[in-house]
């Protein structure tokens, strides 16, 4: 089998199966035409089912010799990881060469991680006398009270957002859904702004169902939301370097370091590896309301 047709039917499968963005899918595709590659110049009587664990040792051993970040090489091995589990999946292998392929070690920098009080700095320093403050305190609260991706946030649609029972449904990375609650600060807030701004201000034609909106009525851009998050953490005093990742992260950590379980902060959080899959669990929606409820601080009643 030539590495064209197998890397052909291994894209299909990830758009079929696994449902995944066309980004994802194109990455996967670049990192197993690199391992290709490879062994067409140095390999080229070996076919994807003939390759072995010691070729593949080699191809992660040129990466590691070039210039390619350690990140980019760990990706990259992923991808070549996947794309064996997708030839035993079609059983046309019987074994993965590439089940012991390791690869290279992360040292992984943490973003800064803001105290709650710095926390409420911030968000307290959101002037309150506009339109868009008032939706800028929403979205701070979202970011801060459900641990979303600054692209979540913006591609937030209003019926994505279920009052009743305090959950949004979030569309993460690989077009994946999940269920979110939402703290009673971030509710409360949001409740302003749907009901007292939003509704009062222009809505472009064609955006009418974005959650967040800018001053022309227009569904929010990432650096708009950078910008205006590094202008409140100065205004707050706050010489961390804060981007929304930041709230994302402090979610997290005050989760964690106030007990919450685990697996519940992996669900809100949208999280899927290859390491950490396995230990999901489904969680039932109050479940995640009250760890949410519990631990965060500025959520208890």
């Amino acid at each position: 089998m030539s590495w064209e047709k197998e890397i052909s039917g291994f894209g299909y499968y990830l758009k079929i199966e696994r449902s995944l963005s066309e980004n994802s899918l194109l990455a996967y595709r670049q990192d197993v035409e690199k391992l290709a590659a490879f062994m067409s110049e140095h390999f080229p009587d070996r076919t994807p089912l003939t390759t072995e664990l010691h070729h593949l040792r080699l191809f992660v051993d040129s990466l590691a010799s070039g210039t390619i970040s350690e990140f980019t090489q760990a990706r990259i091995v992923s991808g070549v990881k996947a794309f064996y589990k997708y030839l035993l999946y079609e059983d046309k292998l019987r074994d993965s060469p590439a089940l012991l392929l390791e690869a290279p070690k992360l040292t992984r920098t943490l973003p800064d991680t803001l105290s709650y009080p710095e926390i409420e700095r911030i968000l307290e320093a959101v002037p309150l006398g506009t339109p868009g403050g008032h939706r800028n305190r929403a979205m701070l609260e979202m970011l801060y009270g459900s641990g979303l991706r600054v692209s979540e946030l913006i591609h937030l649609k209003k019926s994505h957002y279920f009052e009743d029972i305090g959950f949004l449904r979030v569309m993460g990375k690989g077009s994946k859904e999940r269920l979110v609650p939402v703290g009673k600060s971030a509710a409360h807030y949001l409740r302003i702004y749907l009901e007292e701004v939003r509704k009062h201000g222009p809505i472009a034609k064609g955006h009418e169902e974005y959650l967040f909106l800018n001053n022309r009525g227009k569904k929010l851009s990432r650096v708009m939301v950078f910008l205006m998050i590094k202008k409140t953490a100065a205004s707050a005093g706050i010489t961390k370097k804060v981007s929304p990742h930041t709230f994302r992260h402090s979610f997290a950590t005050h989760l964690v370091e106030g007990g919450a379980d685990l697996r519940a902060v992996q669900e809100m959080l949208g999280h899927e590896s290859i390491t950490t899959t396995e230990i999901y669990t489904h969680l039932d929606r109050d479940y995640l309301r009250q760890v949410l409820n519990e631990f965060l601080p500025g959520n208890g009643s």
